[in-house]
Parts: C-alpha cells; structure tokens; sequence
C-alpha cells in the first residue's frame, strides 16, 4: 500500500514463536538469524547466571535446581532453543554456509557452556542444595544428583589450572568432532559411480537400475549414478556381478577418510582419542571409559568386556561356519566386496527369499500405515498428517499424534530419504522434549525421524526393503520413547536416559518386522494389491537368523574397537588403521584389508556421543530379546502388556534406575538367554 512502511522484520527465535503447537516456524527461518540468535542467547544466559548467583535467598531446590521454570515467555530459553534448531539441520538439510557457521559459532558456544559449568557461585549453589534440601519426590532427587553430577564431571572441583586446562581441552574436541563429520559428509557426497555401458547393470534389480537413472537425471548426467548413499549402495553391493565395480564401490565407501585430501579424517581421529583420555584424567579417572561407564548401566570396564567375551564366546564359531558356508559359493578368495552378493545368492538357495521379492509390499505410504497402526494397536495412539505444520524441506512430512483419549501427545516430523544436505544413517531427535511446568501444563514433545530410505521414481513408489522396514521400526521406537514420555522434568523425559537404556525401546520394535501378525496389517502389492503371501512370510521367519552370528560379531568388532580406543591410560600415537585391526582382531572372522578403515567414519563414537559407549547397541539387544519374550508369552498385541512397557519404560524416562524400570515391567532382571534363543545360538557347555 503506497505510503505504508514496512514493519521491521524480527527474528523468529526472539520471541515465542505462536504457531500450532509452538512448533519451529521453519518458513520464517533465515540463515542470518542463527548467529544473531546465538549471541543474544549467550547474553541472556550470562543474565540468568547473574540472577541466579546474586540471588540474596538461601539456594534451595526451586530457586537454584529448577528456578528456569519461572522464566516468561521463554526468554532465557533463546540459546538451547535457536541451538536445537541448528544442531538438527545441520545434520539434516545442511549447507556450505551452515558448516561455516557451526565451525564459527562451535568454539564460542563450548566456550559458554564452560563458563556455566565451571561458574564456582552457581556451582556452590548447586552443592549447598546437594547437601542441604528440603524432602524431595524421587524424581526430584534424580534431577539433583543429575544436576549436581553433571558440574562435578564437568570439571567443577578442579583447580583454577585444571578448569583452564579442561577448557582448552573440551574447546577442542568440540571443534574437532564437527570438522569430523563435515569431512565425513563431504566425503560421502563426493564420490559417484556413473555408468554409460547398460551391460555394467547386470545382475541389478530394476528398482536400483531406475533409481540411478533418476539419480543421473538429476546429476545431469546420461546412464545411471550410483552414491554411497545406502539406498544406493546396498542393492549395488548385494545384486551387480560386476566384481571390479563392487570392489570400486566397497573401497570408496571403506576408504572415507583416510584420502590425502582435506577430508582426512586420521589425525582428528587420533587427537580425539588423546583429548578425551586427557579430560578423563583431569577429572579423576584412569581412562575416558572409566569415566564414561560411571554413568552408564554397565558400570565399569569390566562390565563391558563380560558382554563382549560372552558374545564372541557364544557366536563365533557359529560365525566361522557361516563363513565356511559362504565361501563355497564363491570363487576364489572371497573378498570383502563379494560378501553381500554371495551372501544374497546364499539366502536365495537356502530360504528361496530375496529382498526385491519382498520390495513391491513394502510401499513406503503402507509401511508409514503399518507401522503407526502398531502403535494404536499397542498403545491407542493416532497420527493425522497436518500440512499447516511449517517443515524445513519439502521431503518432510508433519503429523499431530493423539493419545487413546483423543488428547494432543505429541508432534512428529517424518524425513525419509536421502538428499544432498543431509548425513548418511537414520536418527532420531527433538525440536521440543517434554516436560510439566509449574502451572500443571504437560508441554508435549516435538519429535523428528530422519532416515535415508529408498526414494520414489518417476515409475513407481518408494518400495523399501525389509531392513529398511527394521531401521523405520528402529528409530519409530525411539520416537515412541519421546512421544509417550510423562515425565516432570525435561532433562529427565524421552530419550534421556542412561546411554546403554536408550536403545531399548528402538531395537523392541525391529522384533514385530518378521511377525505375521504385524506384516498382515500393511505388507500389500503396491501394483496389484494382493497381500504379502504366507510362504513369503515363512520363508521371511525361516530366514531371519540368516548370518546372523556374522553380523553379531560385526557388531561386537565395533564395541572392542571403541573400548580399545579410550580405556588407554597413555597418549595414543600409534597408526589408527593398524590399532584398530588389531584391536578388534578378537571378532574378526574374515582376512583383514590395511587399506581400509573404519574409524574415520565411525561417526558414533568419534562425533555422535558413543565413545566408549558402542557396545551399549548389544547391551539393549540383550534387553529387548528378554523383554519382547514377555509379549510373546501374551501375544504381541497384547495391550495389558504394551501398557506395561509404556507405563513402566517409555513414559518413565531418566527418572528412575533403568533396571528398577526394566525389572518393574518384567519382574526380574534380562538374561542372555533369550537373545541366544531368538537367534538360534546354543550356548556352550563346559
């Protein structure tokens, strides 16, 4: 309107945001408003500090412990939420300009989160509380100890020296671990395979044969394009006869960094290590597993390694058969890029199943249908798609989730395939966790899946196989975790919960993907509608401990690994591809390549929170074998028994012993026996 000034435009973070649910408003986001957020919430936590500090009263639990909860509007919020935002896209829908941007803002932000923790008045605060408070809930008392832990590992009783040291030292590793994962994105994208020669798809399935099409279509390119993406990369490993093109591939993908570039990742690697070692030692303890397992349900050290012997002890000689098997399909030494594909031909003449026969059932739309209809099913909770909900790519889908009663629970952003801007794997994480302020209100969490799933072609819908049923099952798990949480505080809800917990609810719903009950709600033909025959699910459950002691001491390879790394007590100067063959030597069962590595694209434990925390993967296996035997007992829809679980586990968070929490739902403590049952592994006798 001609005379009008344009109202200033103000920052999104700045204020309440006011939309549906206080979701991101994602289309009013701005690259610029990061920063600017960023540095007006470090202001505004410095003034929250000096309210807290100055505060003339006697440091009590609700004016030290919980005293943000009276904060209007979220203003002292701005920080963890403006960092929720950017932390979750740059692993999502990141680009050159946000890496800059994390790798500016990184050290700043330790640098704050620093002077927070290691602040001697709040620290006192917090101490005078711990000795001396009022009759607390048992959820309160968590939340001290907690509270009260969390400044003592981060450096608090340290001298002057020792703070400054931890400081330089934490600075470090943060920057560090970003430029890990930037290398490690960077590398991933910039390899392709491009085909020209039509007889170089031979062996391919027609669902990989039009996805590189569509892939080299967008590239630009004539023929097919193959990434390392797993969609990609998978189905090329499993299906192409091209052994010189499968080695190519294998060793693009094995081979991230560790390339004379600037992606090198050996170096970061080897310092991260040292620097962890070096903050466990300042604070006490001989080595950073030590410090890590005192907060974990393993306890120490050697709670861990009892798993892993035990483990190697049951599994590998199963393991070595399975190998002698698969090498008799071979011809010749059979390397590591021919596993896969003799792995595939080995299945298909023991169970006659293939991961293309099931795909046409697997429509990603009908999957989405199954699996949230399991969790009505199990838990009484609905999704309804609502468009209205701001998303931070067009990928994205946004559902409102309703409990039984028909009361909102939770908001759930569903991100499914592979893209330019976005890391490898599949993840869950939060733009809102959930908690219940002080006037009684349940604020409901906002919860995000991102995967890296099969996309759609021009042709067909996205088809999935059934492993990436099991990831979408994994991490939809982890999402029920944060959905269902009733918890007061928010540090104490969702996922927030002792590392070796937390896979617990992901890996319970990867058992429902090969029961007949569950396939029969949504496995349909995409094209013709026929349901996923009975044979096909026989042979899906005939097949399922299919190498299975294989892929157990893959696993366990990586755990010894990661413990190798960080219970040393002396500085690491050792070369990290020849430390880490010999370090997992124990659950080796195939020839070992030197031109290989795995840890400079071992993101879980070297950028991801894992480190000496990966064995947590079969601590939680251990438990969700025991724990999806109760179901099995009393049938898998049982809702008496799903009550349980959500009243017991999902809904209680952190706030109690995971194993009280376990126990309560079970009655007695998990064993391993069910784990050996389920995956046909007879334990030895002496």
């Amino acid at each position: 309107m001609e005379g009008t000034v344009p109202s200033e435009r103000k920052n999104p973070f700045f204020e309440p945001y006011r939309t549906l649910h206080d979701v991101a408003p994602f289309d009013r986001i701005r690259l610029e408003d990061y920063e600017e957020a960023f540095m007006e919430g470090i202001r505004r936590d410095k003034e929250f500090l000096d309210k807290t500090i100055n505060n003339p009263a006697k440091p009590t639990f609700d004016n030290t412990i919980i005293n943000k909860d009276d904060d209007p509007e979220g203003y002292y919020d701005l920080l963890e939420r403006v960092s929720t935002v950017f932390f979750n896209l740059l692993s999502a829908e990141t680009n050159d300009e946000m890496d800059a941007l994390a790798q500016k803002m990184s050290p700043i932000l330790t640098q704050h989160a620093n002077d927070m923790r290691l602040n001697e008045q709040l620290f006192e605060r917090v101490r005078q509380v711990h000795l001396h408070h009022r009759r607390l809930t048992p959820e309160e008392k968590r939340l001290l100890d907690d509270c009260y832990q969390g400044f003592v590992r981060s450096g608090a009783l340290l001298d002057k020296e020792g703070k400054d040291r931890l400081r330089q030292l934490t600075e470090e590793a943060s920057l560090l671990g970003l430029q890990f994962s930037q290398n490690l994105l960077k590398e991933n994208k910039a390899f392709s395979l491009h085909i020209t020669d039509a007889a170089q798809l031979d062996g391919l399935p027609q669902t990989a044969i039009d996805a590189a099409a569509e892939e080299a279509k967008q590239r630009g390119e004539e023929g097919w394009t193959f990434t390392l993406d797993a969609p990609s990369y998978s189905p090329f490993m499993t299906y192409s006869t091209q052994r010189e093109l499968r080695q190519r591939m294998y060793m693009a993908y094995n081979t991230k960094g560790i390339h004379d570039n600037d992606c090198n990742n050996l170096a970061i690697c080897q310092r991260l290590i040292n620097l962890r070692r070096e903050i466990a030692q300042l604070l006490g303890y001989k080595t950073y597993a030590d410090y890590v397992l005192s907060r974990r349900m393993a306890k120490n050290v050697r709670g861990v390694y009892r798993l892993l012997n035990q483990l190697v002890d049951a599994y590998k000689p199963t393991a070595k058969k399975e190998l002698e098997e698969l090498e008799k399909q071979g011809v010749g030494l059979l390397q590591p890029w021919d596993v896969a594909f003799y792995s595939h031909k080995l299945k298909l003449k023991k169970y006659n199943i293939d991961a293309e026969m099931l795909r046409p059932y697997f429509q990603l739309d009908k999957v989405i249908d199954g699996v949230f209809g399991l969790a009505t099913r199990l838990y009484g909770i609905t999704f309804k798609e609502n468009k209205a909900i701001p998303v931070y790519h067009p990928d994205v889908k946004a559902y409102e989730v309703f409990d039984r009663d028909g009361s909102y629970l939770a908001v759930l952003y569903a991100d499914f395939h592979p893209r330019k801007g976005k890391q490898g794997g599949a993840w869950m994480t939060q733009y809102q966790g959930q908690w219940i302020d002080k006037k009684g209100e349940n604020v409901r969490p906002h919860v995000s899946l991102v995967m890296n799933l099969t996309k759609p072609t021009p042709d067909k819908p996205a088809l999935l196989t059934l492993g990436e049923v099991e990831t979408f099952l994994h991490e939809f798990g982890h999402a029920l975790h944060g959905m269902l949480s009733n918890c007061r505080f928010e540090s104490l809800s969702g996922t927030n919960v002792l590392w070796d917990f937390v896979e617990l609810p992901s890996q319970f719903m990867e058992n429902f993907a090969v029961e007949r009950e569950f396939l029969r709600t949504f496995a349909f033909h995409y094209d013709t509608g026929e349901p996923l025959p009975d044979e096909l699910i026989r042979r899906i459950v005939r097949s399922r401990n299919f190498m299975v002691a294989t892929a157990c001491m893959r696993q366990v390879s990586f755990g010894l690994v990661d413990m190798a790394y960080y219970t040393m007590r002396d500085e690491f100067t050792g070369d990290i591809i020849a430390f880490e063959k010999q370090a997992w030597q124990k659950a080796i069962i195939m020839p070992q390549r030197m031109d290989t590595c795995m840890t400079t694209q071992f993101s879980h434990i070297m950028a991801g929170g894992y480190a000496a925390g990966y064995y947590s993967y079969k601590w939680a296996e251990v438990l969700d074998a025991d724990a999806f035997a109760v179901f099995k007992r009393s049938g898998i829809f049982n809702e008496k028994t799903a009550q349980r679980f959500r009243d017991c586990i999902l809904s209680r968070g952190g706030t109690d012993d995971p194993m009280t929490l376990y126990k309560n739902f079970k009655g007695s403590e998990p064993t391993i026996d069910a784990l050996l049952k389920r995956n046909g592994i007879k334990r030895k006798t002496k």
